[in-house]
């Protein structure tokens, strides 16, 4: 399994097209990438303009599957026009978990 955390800060006129393309973006991770297993845009209540991501996939080449797709390099490309400042990146490494009802360990 490979999953990360992406905390980006939107400049405060942009969240609206920033999170149109973050639904661009999830309609077509839904519709191509079945070993995304989770792949979740969140806003902190405190911070408004800050997104929070957090990804799972179901192993390395599922990641490097997602970051060759089309609609990934767009978001890719074209998100950094609405940020204050470039993305914080936290790559994790999966100790243990349940996921849909199933106990994980490393």
């Amino acid at each position: 399994m490979f999953a990360l955390v992406v905390r980006f800060t939107v400049l405060p006129d942009h969240l609206e097209a920033f999170d149109a393309l973050v639904a661009e973006t999830l309609a077509e991770i839904a519709l191509g990438e079945p070993e995304t297993l989770v792949y979740v845009s969140h806003e902190r209540s405190e911070r408004p303009h800050e997104r929070v991501f957090y990804e799972c996939y179901q192993s390395d080449d599922a990641f490097q599957f997602h970051e060759a797709q089309a609609h990934t390099i767009r978001f890719l490309h074209e998100r950094d026009q609405h940020l204050a400042g470039p993305p914080e990146v936290w790559p994790l490494t999966t100790l243990s978990g349940v996921i849909n009802g199933d106990l994980r360990a490393k």
